[in-house]
Parts: structure tokens; sequence; C-alpha cells
């Protein structure tokens, strides 16, 4: 039987690789003047088929970045692509300053939502230590004295930046799918990242969920100055928030600020077929008759190598 904070892992979606000798628990900030993500002419082929190309993205700090197209086009594949789990086929790719992979103890990763089973009686505040040093061990363990008391005071602070004070201390199994969320976004937080990488963090949420669990990334991003790349589905409810976007669709891609690529003649060419893209009484955007593509590569709820307690391995 597995021992419940294995379980806990298990659900979330993570893996434990083999420790980093020496590796800093907080991130080191980057130059001012390097880009935290820096693509130009990207391409990614998986069994021998161009899911997208000619991808060119340049990302500063405190940045909201979403990654948007139908099921099968490769969204989460960028993701790999960024952790270094997934070699680019083409062009240069720049994470954080280094090559894929290099950096990844500054980024924070929330791989495709699973589900904690109603059973799991670990604590919420459980799941978000895992962030510490969960990596590593594949349990938290604590340090003593003024090292326990600041590990102990950012647990406290990142449960309360996500809103999740109130239900920190219930077991995961018995918190929503919602609340269950704000707690595995505060596990990717802990560590304090440069990069935040979230693989559709309101999938299987209704609608309000959606909107609040958005809202609360915008916020994060650029309250901490965090950089956010977002894999979404559906961009109707994120794009108020966005500071830029990438749209994957059948081999193609356009990125850019939403005003440029949320247009009806980008979204036209990369489908192939009529998208409409209106605008809104108070100036919002809003995409009508978005086609959804048969999804011909699947890598839905398959997550990267990377590091437990929601951070990428280095």
């Amino acid at each position: 039987m597995l021992h419940p904070i294995a379980k806990a892992r298990e659900a979330a979606g993570h893996t434990v690789p083999p420790p980093r000798p020496g590796a800093e628990p907080l991130a080191t900030p980057a130059p001012d003047d390097v880009p935290v993500l820096a693509l130009r002419g990207a391409a990614v082929r998986v069994a021998g088929r161009t899911l997208w190309s000619g991808v060119d993205l340049r990302i500063g700090a405190g940045k909201f970045v979403a990654v948007l197209g139908p099921n099968g086009v490769g969204k989460s594949t960028m993701v790999k692509v960024l952790l270094g789990a997934l070699p680019a086929a083409e062009g240069e790719v720049r994470v954080l300053g280094a090559r894929p992979g290099q950096a990844n103890h500054r980024i924070g990763y929330l791989p495709q939502r699973r589900s904690f089973d109603a059973s799991m009686r670990i604590r919420g505040v459980d799941v978000v230590r895992l962030g510490l040093d969960g990596d590593r061990w594949g349990v938290p363990l604590w340090p003593s004295g003024a090292r326990r008391r600041a590990a102990r005071q950012r647990v406290e602070e990142v449960i309360e930046l996500v809103g999740a004070s109130a239900y920190a201390h219930r077991p995961i199994g018995n918190c929503s799918g919602g609340e269950q969320q704000r707690l595995l976004i505060a596990q990717a937080l802990v560590r304090r990242p440069q990069l935040l990488l979230l693989d559709e963090p309101s999938d299987s949420l209704d609608l309000p969920h959606q909107s609040a669990v958005t809202a609360l990334i915008s916020q994060i991003c650029h309250q901490e100055n965090v950089t956010v790349v977002m894999v979404a589905h559906d961009v109707n409810p994120i794009l108020p928030h966005l500071d830029q976007v990438v749209y994957l669709a059948e081999g193609g891609a356009a990125s850019g600020t939403p005003e440029e690529v949320i247009t009806s003649s980008t979204l036209t060419r990369l489908y192939g077929t009529p998208v409409e893209v209106l605008r809104t009484s108070d100036g919002r955007l809003a995409v009508v008759g978005q086609p959804e593509a048969p999804a011909r590569h699947t890598d839905r709820h398959t997550s990267a190598p990377c590091a437990g307690g929601g951070h990428a391995a280095g």
C-alpha cells in the first residue's frame, strides 16, 4: 500500500527524479536583460509528424502567456519542450537564458489535473509542503531552527496568496476541485519560481471556478513578477487576462499580443475554415465558431518528467 504522501504525489501527476546535488530551494534571479523565454523558428515533431513550426516568441518577467488551440495540436508538447523533456526539431529555444532543462530548478510546474481520491486523508498544507523538498526525498523533511521557521512561513505565505487558508488543513480529498487546484498552484509557487508552467489548470472545472482560477493566476503573475505560461483549450474565459498568446493549429502557429493574434483572418488561416472574432461593447474579444480538430496526437494527462512538489526537475 502506498504511503499517503506517495499517493498524493501520484494523484498530482508527479514523479520523483534523483536528487540534484547542491540544489538551492529558492530561485536565483536572472539578469534583467535576459528574457524568461525566447523561441526562434521553433518546431517539434512527434512520430515523424510536425505538430507545430515557426514559433517565434520573446517573453519577459511578469507576463501572462497562454498556449491555445484545439486538442491534438501539441500544446502540452510545447510544455515538454520548455522543460527539456522533448527536443525541438528546428530553431532555437532558451528558457531563463539556458537550454531547456538546465534551469528547471527555477521553474514551477503543474501538470494536467488529476483529481485526488475522496479517501485521501493527507492535508492540503502537507501537499503544499511537498513543493519545498519533495522532489529530492519523496517526503518533506523539515530543517531545524531558523530554516524550519522560514520554511513554515513560506508555506503559510503561499497558501494565503492563493486564498486557501480556510481549507488548507482539511484532508485534500475533502476539498472541491477548485480548492484542490489552488493548493496545487501554491505547491508550484512555494520555491519562488521565476517561470510557472501550467498545463490546463482549469480543465474539468465549471465556468465559475475556471474564471476564479484564471483571475488568481493573473494576480499572482503580476503581483509576484512570475512569468506564467498556461496551456488552455478555451480561449474566451482567459482572454481578458493575457499579455501574449501562442496559437497552435494543424502544424501552424501564430504568436504575439491577443490583439495581434486573435483576429478572424489569423484564426481562419490557422484552422483552414472560417473563424469569427468579435469585439464586445466593453472592448473584449470573443472567438466564435472555433472548430475542434481531431486529436491525432494524444499527450493529455501524460506529464513530462519533473520533480515532485510542483517543481520541474533539474
